[in-house]
């Protein structure tokens, strides 16, 4: 085929590279556009979960996916001796810790974490902020999401006595012996004990899908463009 002097003459080899690559591209942006619709959807269930009233957490076993972002309350008495530090959590660029804090859910055995608040850390990293626990019962209130919290592991030594760098609810477990709801309560209520509560919801990630297919599918154009530059030569005219 010739255009102004121009002729396009691919040869099958790079065809048939082209032709494979631009499907894999293709089906690769495609894939990442289902992980992004996948993530928004489960994404508009948590924020429908948020708008819901709030529910009281129960003494028995629940499910983390049954209440996940759900705005929950609970009654008990918290169990102070099992306090632990989450490390490394930063608000307004400082350096400080999660204080987080057993609760006894009524007079049964079954307990909830819950997570009071943030503090700062001292330049003296032995001295740990202190924030009074309330005695007797108390009835808390918050956003119920996952008891496991896992971020960068900074050292192999990932729990120094009540400093720990991740919080595993089976190593917690294990630690203090109390039988444990899958689920870890963000303390809301206006309690005045010094503690930071700006909770954030993390984003679906949907974004991060969306700008790989953007890549795959500019791949993908580009390994075309490449093809058509390749296999177009321009065709010499004969003098008489």
């Amino acid at each position: 085929m010739t255009i102004s002097g121009w002729r396009f003459t691919p040869r099958l080899w790079s065809t048939a590279t082209a032709a494979v690559v631009i499907v894999i591209m293709l089906q690769l942006g495609n894939w990442q556009l289902s992980r992004a619709r996948e993530k928004e959807s489960r994404q508009e269930q948590l924020d429908l979960r948020s708008r819901q009233p709030a529910v009281a957490l129960p003494a028995v076993p629940v499910k983390l996916e049954d209440l996940q972002y759900r705005h929950v309350e609970v009654s008990g008495v918290y169990v102070p001796k099992h306090t632990i530090y989450l490390d490394n959590k930063i608000n307004q660029g400082m350096a400080g810790y999660h204080i987080i804090t057993p609760l006894k859910i009524g007079t049964s055995s079954m307990h909830v974490l819950i997570n009071r608040g943030w503090a700062a850390a001292d330049r003296d990293r032995r001295k740990l902020p202190q924030a009074a626990v309330p005695d007797g019962t108390v009835v808390v209130s918050g956003i119920a999401t996952s008891a496991t919290q896992k971020t960068l592991e900074l050292s192999d030594e990932l729990v120094s006595g009540q400093v720990w760098e991740n919080l595993d609810l089976e190593r917690y477990r294990i630690a203090t012996g109390l039988t444990l709801q899958p689920v870890m309560i963000l303390q809301q209520d206006d309690v005045k004990d010094g503690l930071v509560r700006q909770w954030v919801r993390p984003d679906s990630g949907a974004s991060r899908n969306l700008g790989y297919a953007f890549q795959w599918f500019a791949m993908a154009l580009a390994v075309l463009i490449i093809y058509v530059v390749l296999s177009v030569k321009r065709e010499h005219s004969k003098s008489n």
